[in-house]
């Protein structure tokens, strides 16, 4: 400060590299360890970075952070060793050596050998420790790089499996499924990062099907609209939104009765009515098909909670042995009335809100009931019989024919949208359960909210307003991943 008054130049950075150096001189950070070596010791598990980029600001800031933590408990008297680590595993690195290869799809790498290909992802686990080892002194952090730790070592994995096997001990791991994108020329699912690399505009079928209200008077039938109909074959419930208003109402020209959402009723199809003779063009007497209120009488309005349970007519008979617990109507806040009817068929194996839906609906129990009726290769399998070995893709316009020849379709056409297409293959993705092992976290849920409140978190409203929440509404954690360059789970 007496320099800055006489007005002499201070430069920072000079000043910041004769403290860096004075603490080389006396071997600062050693010393301290040295000197604190009988004393209680502090534990400070530092979540690794990978070593395939450079570090960059969010690095340098949460590392700070990291630095005054341990800087703090070392000044109390404790004991605070202090390894820097690294992330070896996963998806960036498979990424680097896929791109090096020019491998675009899962069996190159079973072509080429696993053994081979994660020897090519060790190679570049390391690149940059160097380059990291000198910026992260240079912010004057005090970590030990000589003894640090990579998660692709031995005993760290092992260490990963004695965790595992407590959980596993405990009954706290299950098999069960993960819905997620899929590519099925890769036959790899992929993760939500990966998915989100490469969406296009593209142009898929929309229709609108009937499922028939099991012992309605009317006659009535929920309508359903949907862009995938390669999924209707495995249909296993529908789902409403118990807070909106849905109407029963009957088509003037045809007589038919739907049930669909109120503010969905300019959704469904105006229809021409028909002349009495062949060439005839004039309008039927007292026909009024200009508009949906003139086409479509309301017979009873009614909010869709009172909907739940009413049980449908399903589409096909591929999942008869589910009839005891699906084809019934449930109610979820996800559905909305910005498209469609206001009605969602659900095939809980093709969509991650399908399978949430019918999990707490109890119509799949924790998956293990769960049919995936489409194999690795997007083909399906011989339980959907007229359909089987077809690719779902391709399948779509002769499930439409079905359903029509059913009379089970009301309006039929075109949908452009965004969809996820494989990063690798250029493909487009499917939506897929696949096999995952789960760690039961509801179960232990009250204890997490208990140990939150044991806590003192800084700033004081992350505790509530954050992690509170975020335990909250926690779900089982699915702990696996397809990769090839990872850590494997000893089962």
């Amino acid at each position: 400060m007496e320099d800055v008054c006489e007005g002499k130049d201070v430069s920072f950075p000079l000043e910041e590299k004769k403290v860096l150096s004075f603490w080389t001189q006396i071997d600062a950070f050693k010393t301290q360890l040295k000197r604190t070596e009988n004393c209680k010791e502090y534990i400070f598990y530092d979540g690794p970075p990978f070593a395939t980029g450079l570090p960059h600001y969010g690095h340098i800031l949460a590392g700070t952070i990291k630095d005054i933590v341990t800087r703090y408990q070392t000044m109390n008297g404790k004991h605070v060793t202090r390894r820097f680590g690294w992330d070896c595993h996963g998806l960036p690195v498979e990424n680097e050596i896929d791109r090096k290869l020019n491998i675009k799809r899962r069996d190159q790498v079973l072509e080429m050998g696993i053994d081979k290909y994660n020897e090519e992802c060790r190679s570049i686990v390391t690149r940059y420790v160097e380059e990291w080892e000198k910026i992260i002194t240079r912010t004057g952090r005090w970590i030990d790089f000589s003894n640090d730790y990579k998660t692709m070592d031995l005993s760290f994995m092992e260490s990963v499996w004695w965790v595992f096997a407590q959980l596993f001990d405990k009954n706290l791991v299950y098999r069960g499924f993960k819905v997620m994108p899929y590519s099925i020329c890769c036959k790899t699912p992929l993760s939500n990062f990966e998915a989100g690399q490469n969406y296009k505009d593209v142009v898929d079928p929309e229709i609108m099907v009937t499922f028939p209200v099991i012992d309605d008077q009317d006659n009535a039938a929920f309508v359903a609209w949907t862009t995938t109909p390669w999924t209707l074959p495995s249909n296993l419930a529908l789902c409403v939104n118990a807070k909106f208003v849905y109407l029963k109402v009957r088509n003037n020209n045809t007589g038919k009765v739907y049930v669909v959402a109120e503010s969905r009723l300019s959704s469904l199809p105006i229809d021409k009515p028909k002349a009495e003779t062949a060439g005839d063009t004039k309008k039927v007497k007292g026909a009024k098909p200009d508009s949906e209120d003139d086409c479509y009488q309301v017979l009873e309005k009614f909010n869709g909670a009172s909907l739940v349970g009413k049980k449908y007519e399903p589409l096909f008979d591929y999942f008869n042995d589910f009839s005891s617990v699906a084809f019934r109507v449930v109610a979820d806040d996800y559905v909305t009335n910005d498209s469609g009817t206001g009605i969602v068929h659900c095939a809980p194996a093709f969509g991650e809100d399908d399978y949430r839906v019918c999990l707490d609906n109890k119509i799949i129990n924790k998956g293990e009931n769960l049919v995936v009726a489409v194999d690795d290769d997007g083909l399906f399998t011989e339980r959907i019989t007229h359909f089987s070995g077809l690719y779902v893709k391709d399948a779509d316009k002769d499930i439409i024919k079905a359903v029509k020849a059913k009379g089970r379709l009301v309006k039929s056409g075109s949908f452009t949208h965004s969809y996820p297409f494989c990063w690798r293959s250029d493909t487009p993705l499917i939506y897929r359960a696949v096999p995952s092992w789960f760690v039961r976290v509801e179960q232990l849920k009250e204890k997490l909210l208990e140990n939150n409140e044991k806590t003192k978190w800084v700033p004081k409203y992350v505790k509530d307003k954050h992690f509170h929440n975020w335990l909250e509404n926690a779900r089982d954690w699915a702990v696996n991943r397809s990769r090839f360059w990872r850590t494997p789970l000893p089962i």
